[in-house]
C-alpha cells in the first residue's frame, strides 16, 4: 500500500517534469492509524481525522459477520485510490506480528488504540480474553510503536491510549489525572495496566504517548448492550408498540454522560502538544441510571415506571456507584470543553431509536420479522 502510493506520487512528479511543468509537490497528508475504528469511538474519530484532511487506516478482526455498519457511510471502494482515504486492514491486538507488519507497511504520524473487550459486565464472564486485549493488546501495540520507531528512526510517531473512568472505581468523585485508580472489573483493572504501560513507555523510551481517561461518552451508535442505549433502544420499540418491558440492574449507579463525538476531538488534541501528558475527559456532571430513565421515557410522553422491572441478574459482583470528572487541566491545557449536554445527549438518542422501531414495525407488519417482544 505504501509502495502504491510511493509509486503514484512519485510517478506524477515525472509527468510534471516532462511536461515542463513546476507545479509544487502537494503536501503530504498525516496518516493515522486506529485500533477499534468499528467501535463507536472509533466511527467519530475517522469522521473527524478525514475532516482534517488526514489519510486513515482501521485495524479490523476477522469475523463471519461484517462489523462496519458505523463506518460504512464513510468507505470508499480502495479501487478508487483518488477518493479512497479511509483503509482497512485485519490485525488483532492478540497478535504482536499483524501490529508491527502493518506500522511498517502504512507508516502512521498518530496511532490511536481503542480497541478493547470494553464491556464492564461482561469482563466478569471472560477476565482472561479482557486482560489479553485490554491490557496485554495495549502492551503489543507500544512494543510495535517502539520497535518500528528504533528501526526506521522514525521518532515523531505519537500515540494515543484509551483510558477509562472505570479505572478510579470505587475512589471518591471528583476524579482527576490525580485521583488514584481503585478499579473494580476486569475491565478496569486491565485498562489500568494498559495506563501503566504507556506511561513506562513514554518514560522509559521518550515514547510521544498520551492516556486520555475518557468518562462515560454515548451516541445513537452505542453498542445495544451498553445501559444507555439498551434503554433508548426500549423506549422506540415500547413507542411502537413492539416492546413492553425493560429489565434492569442498579438505578442509583451515578456516571458522568457525555457524547462520543466531542470527546474524540480531545483525543485528537492530546497528540497536537507539545510534550506528551494525561489527560482527564468529562462533562463534569453526574446522572444516575433512574435520571437517564426519566428523560429518555419522558420525552416520548411515557412513565419508565409502568414499564421497567430490575432484575439481579443486571447487578455486578463489585458496584461502582459514582463516577464524575474532574476535566480542568484539559480545558486549560488543550482548550476542549463538550459541546452536547445530557439532555440533549439523551433525546438525540432517543430520536434515533424512535426512527429505528419504526423501521423495525414496518417489517414486522409485513412479517418479515418477529417483534421479539421481552413480556
Amino acid at each position: 500500500m505504501a509502495s502504491e502510493n510511493d509509486t503514484s506520487r512519485s510517478g506524477s512528479a515525472a509527468a510534471a517534469t516532462t511536461n515542463g511543468e513546476n507545479s509544487p509537490t502537494p503536501p503530504r497528508r498525516k496518516i493515522a492509524l486506529i485500533t477499534g475504528i468499528t467501535g463507536q469511538d472509533g466511527s467519530y474519530l475517522t469522521e473527524f481525522l478525514l475532516g482534517k484532511g488526514y489519510d486513515v487506516h482501521g485495524l479490523i478482526r476477522r469475523s463471519s459477520n461484517f462489523n462496519t455498519q458505523r463506518i460504512n457511510h464513510i468507505y470508499i471502494d480502495p479501487h478508487n485510490s483518488q477518493k479512497a482515504r479511509m483503509k482497512l486492514h485485519y490485525a488483532d491486538l492478540s497478535d504482536a506480528s499483524s501490529l508491527r507488519r502493518w506500522l511498517d507497511t502504512i507508516l502512521p504520524d498518530e496511532v490511536y488504540n481503542l480497541a478493547a473487550q470494553s464491556h464492564v459486565a461482561v469482563s466478569f464472564e471472560i477476565p482472561d480474553y479482557t486482560a489479553d486485549v485490554v491490557a496485554t493488546g495495549a502492551l503489543r501495540l507500544l512494543e510495535a510503536v517502539r520497535s518500528h520507531i528504533s528501526a526506521t528512526g522514525r521518532s515523531h510517531i505519537r500515540y494515543y491510549q484509551a483510558g477509562s473512568s472505570e479505572m478510579f472505581g470505587s475512589t471518591p468523585p471528583p476524579q482527576s489525572e490525580s485521583t488514584p485508580f481503585h478499579p473494580r472489573s476486569p475491565y478496569a483493572a486491565s485498562k489500568c495496566a494498559a495506563h501503566w504501560y504507556t506511561v513506562n513507555y513514554r518514560e522509559a523510551y521518550d515514547l510521544f504517548a498520551c492516556n486520555g481517561i475518557l468518562f462515560n461518552h454515548e451516541s445513537p451508535r452505542r453498542g445495544e448492550n451498553f445501559v444507555t442505549r439498551k434503554i433508548t433502544r426500549a423506549v422506540g420499540r415500547i413507542k411502537v408498540g413492539l416492546q413492553s418491558k425493560l429489565f434492569l440492574g442498579n438505578l442509583q449507579a451515578s456516571r458522568d454522560w457525555g457524547f462520543a463525538g466531542d470527546y474524540v476531538e480531545a483525543m485528537w488534541l492530546m497528540l497536537q502538544q507539545e510534550k506528551p501528558d494525561d489527560y482527564v475527559v468529562a462533562t463534569e456532571e453526574s446522572h444516575t441510571v433512574e435520571e437517564f430513565l426519566e428523560v429518555a421515557f419522558g420525552y416520548v410522553g411515557l412513565k419508565w415506571r409502568d414499564h421497567v422491572v430490575i432484575d439481579k441478574r443486571y447487578f455486578r459482583p463489585t458496584e461502582v456507584d459514582n463516577l464524575k470528572g474532574d476535566s480542568s487541566k484539559a480545558r486549560q491545557e488543550l482548550g476542549w470543553k463538550p459541546k452536547v449536554g445530557f439532555e440533549l445527549l439523551v433525546k438525540m438518542m432517543v430520536d434515533e431509536d424512535v426512527e429505528l422501531a419504526k423501521r423495525e414495525k414496518v417489517l414486522v407488519d409485513a412479517g418479515f420479522m418477529d417483534a421479539q417482544q421481552q413480556l
